[in-house]
C-alpha cells in the first residue's frame, strides 16, 4: 500500500487527488492520504470530495502523516523547488508538475536532490502519457517537419507564467522525445493580449538532425485545439491530442489494413489507440515505478531538458520584442 499526498489544493491539484481516488478504489494499492494548500478552506474542500485529510503546510503534513510514500507536487512553479526538497528529504518520491522549476539552476538542484536522497522523481509532463503519443512512438522514422498547434480559451488559471511555459511545454517535450536531436536555431515571437505574460507564441525550431518545428501556443483563442502533425520520408501523421486518434498517409509500403485516398498512390491507416485518461496513465506509471524503485517514463533531466528549451523560446521572444519596438506599444 503506498499512501500519497497531493501539495496543492487548485484545479490541477484537485484532479491529481481525483485519480489518486479512482486508482485506490480500483484497488491498484494506493491510499490517497492528504490534500495540503496554504489556503485550507481549500484543501478541506478537495479533502471532503475525495475522502481524505487536509492539512495547510507541508512541515504538518510530514509532522502527522510519517508512513507517507509519495506525493504530487502541483504547486505554483516558483514553489516547486523548496515544497520538492521538504519531501525528498523526508523520504518521499516526487511527481513535480510542469514546468519542473523557475529557472535551470532549480531544476539542477531537484536532480541533484532526487539522486542524493535516492527519490523517484518524475516530471509532469502530461502529454507523454497520452495514448495517441505513445502509438505514435513505434510509426517514428526520420520526423524532419512538425506543425503543431495548441490553442486554448482564456481562463484566469496559471497566469503567474506565460503561455511558453503553460501550454506550449507540452508539446516541446513531445517533439523532443520525437525528435531526439539538440536544438540548434530558434527563432519566436510573442505577445501579451489579455494578461501581462506573453498569451500567443509562435516559434521555430531548427535541430542538428536538419528537422523543422513550427508550433503555436495561444490561450487566448475562440476554440480549443491541439494537434500535432509532423511529415517524415514517404510518410505524413497526424495526431490529434484531445481525440487521442492518429491518421497515417503513406506512399509505398503500407499496413495491410490501409486503404487508398483520393490519390490511389497514398495508403491512409488509422492506427488502434486505446483511449484513456493521460492523468490516469501518468499517476499509475508513477506509482509503478515507487513500487519498482525504477526510473519514471519521464525523468527529471528530460523535465530540465524541455524547461531549457521552453526558456530559450522566451528569451527569443523578448528578442524579436525588442527588435520590432513592442514593447513601447505594450507599455503604453
Amino acid at each position: 500500500m503506498i499512501p500519497v499526498a497531493v501539495i496543492g489544493a487548485g484545479a490541477f491539484g484537485r484532479n491529481h487527488a481525483r485519480v489518486y481516488q479512482q486508482l485506490a478504489k480500483q484497488d491498484e494499492n494506493v491510499r490517497l492520504a492528504a490534500v495540503v494548500d496554504s489556503d485550507l478552506a481549500r484543501a478541506e474542500a478537495v479533502a471532503r470530495e475525495f475522502n481524505c485529510h487536509a492539512v495547510g503546510s507541508v512541515e504538518e503534513l510530514l509532522a502527522e502523516h510519517g508512513d507517507l510514500k509519495a506525493a504530487s507536487v502541483a504547486v505554483p512553479t516558483v514553489h516547486h523547488l523548496a515544497v520538492s526538497r521538504a519531501l525528498m528529504e523526508a523520504g518521499i518520491d516526487v511527481l513535480i508538475e510542469k514546468p519542473l522549476a523557475s529557472s535551470l539552476a532549480e531544476a539542477d538542484e531537484l536532480i541533484a536532490l532526487a539522486r542524493r536522497h535516492h527519490r523517484i522523481a518524475q516530471a509532469g509532463h502530461l502529454e507523454r502519457f497520452n495514448p495517441a503519443v505513445q502509438a505514435t512512438l513505434p510509426l517514428i522514422t526520420q520526423p524532419m517537419f512538425f506543425e503543431i498547434h495548441r490553442l486554448s480559451v482564456f481562463t484566469p488559471r496559471s497566469l503567474d507564467i506565460d503561455v511558453v511555459l503553460d501550454l506550449m511545454i507540452h508539446d516541446l517535450d513531445v517533439v523532443l522525445s520525437f525528435v531526439r536531436s539538440p536544438v540548434t536555431e530558434i527563432r519566436a515571437v510573442g505577445l501579451p493580449i489579455l494578461s501581462p505574460k506573453v498569451d500567443i507564441a509562435n516559434v521555430r525550431l531548427e535541430f542538428a538532425s536538419g528537422c523543422v518545428a513550427n508550433l503555436t501556443a495561444s490561450r487566448v483563442s475562440t476554440e480549443r485545439v491541439r494537434k500535432l502533425r509532423f511529415f517524415q520520408p514517404q510518410q505524413y501523421i497526424s495526431l490529434d491530442y484531445g481525440r487521442q486518434d492518429i491518421l497515417v498517409f503513406s506512399v509505398g509500403e503500407t499496413e495491410a489494413s490501409a486503404t487508398p485516398s483520393v490519390n490511389p498512390q497514398i495508403k491512409v491507416f488509422r492506427p488502434a489507440v486505446l483511449s484513456e485518461e493521460p492523468l490516469y496513465a501518468e499517476l499509475k506509471s508513477f506509482l509503478q515505478a515507487v513500487r519498482a524503485r525504477s526510473q519514471p517514463l519521464v525523468p527529471l533531466d528530460q523535465g530540465r531538458q524541455a524547461l531549457a528549451v521552453a526558456l530559450d523560446v522566451i528569451a527569443a521572444i523578448g528578442k524579436h520584442t525588442k527588435k520590432a519596438k513592442l514593447e513601447q506599444m505594450q507599455g503604453a
